[in-house]
């Protein structure tokens, strides 16, 4: 799914794109025009990506991207149509030319361009409850509600049917028909990105959204940040309970039901079918499969193979744990 918000100031030239990178050691790259800066896999011709981790490698040999940024000892997984960029810190070189295509995606200021509900005509029928802000770019399908003091900031498209709590803030958020959001929740603010650099934290833009797909619940007092590089996304069918947190990047499935007080670090990916008990914590960069169950309160820092039931911290099959607190 392509960014439908944040505009990119692209295309450039590779070495103007070099000149922002301080770290750079290759001499003979060819000087094309990039039009854009994908991950791995959504990348196309004439894109820049990153590679960062062997963890990736089978992506980094299928990506299409003209360009990569990498380190000089994961360059021999990139196609020969891919140049590499060998820097020696990759994020930090990313998050530079990411801010040179997307300079709007850095910070998360107040939405000016909110206005009174009341003084706008959307031309289909929304039920609206008291100081309810909205701004620029938002679109409701049919038979909408918002609770009280609700602000819907600029970039946010509703299906139909859709119910939105009293107290909750949304930007940079696509949501499909039958979806209920209940009061307290924040969605599609920048995720916890940054770098250290020179004893100043560097902000890494992010210029993903947040989908959630269609008959979902987001509970009450959730945090939903957007994705980075890519979307964060919430499958169709999907239920969330009271005060869960969701980093950038992750990708829960579809029909999933996720107790309260769990939290997701960024960049993992849930299956479908998938029920976490209350308090639990998953790690960043893993692979949850589909139809399995994680117990309240274990602590998730290995990928999970379908079918499975797991427990404790670390967390570890369901069987096992049982027979260890004996």
């Amino acid at each position: 799914m392509k960014n439908p918000f944040f505009k990119n100031y692209g295309p450039f030239k590779v070495h103007d794109l070099i000149n922002e990178i301080n770290d750079f050691e290759n001499k003979n790259i060819s000087n094309n025009l990039i039009e854009d800066i994908k991950d791995l896999v959504s990348a196309e011709s004439n894109h820049l990506t990153f590679f960062h981790s062997k963890k990736y490698h089978l992506q980094a040999l299928n990506t299409k991207a003209s360009y990569c940024l990498t380190l000089n000892n994961l360059k021999k997984y990139l196609p020969k149509k891919c140049q590499p960029i060998c820097v020696e810190n990759v994020l930090l070189s990313l998050s530079k030319i990411t801010a040179k295509f997307y300079p709007d995606s850095i910070n998360d200021d107040f939405d000016s361009s909110v206005k009174d509900i009341q003084e706008i005509n959307f031309g289909v029928k929304v039920k609206f409850g008291k100081n309810v802000l909205v701004g620029e770019n938002v679109k409701f399908g049919k038979n909408c509600f918002i609770g009280h003091n609700t602000i819907i900031e600029k970039n946010v498209r509703f299906g139909s049917n859709c119910s939105i709590g009293s107290n909750v803030i949304i930007r940079n958020t696509i949501i499909e028909d039958n979806v209920s959001i209940l009061d307290g929740c924040v969605i599609g603010k920048k995720g916890f990105g940054f770098f250290p650099n020179n004893k100043k934290n560097l902000r890494y833009p992010h210029i993903g959204i947040v989908y959630i797909g269609e008959n979902s619940e987001i509970g009450s007092g959730t945090t939903i940040d957007r994705g980075s590089m890519s979307n964060t996304i919430i499958g169709k069918n999907t239920f969330l309970d009271n005060q869960i947190h969701i980093a950038h990047n992750n990708k829960i499935g579809d029909n999933c039901i996720i107790a309260g007080q769990v939290g997701f670090a960024g960049s993992s990916v849930i299956g479908d079918n998938v029920i976490i008990g209350g308090q639990a914590g998953v790690s960043g960069h893993l692979k949850i499969g589909n139809n399995v169950h994680i117990g309240g309160g274990s602590g998730v820092i290995k990928d999970i193979p379908d079918n499975t039931k797991v427990m404790g911290y670390p967390s570890k099959n369901l069987k096992q744990f049982l027979k260890n607190s004996k």
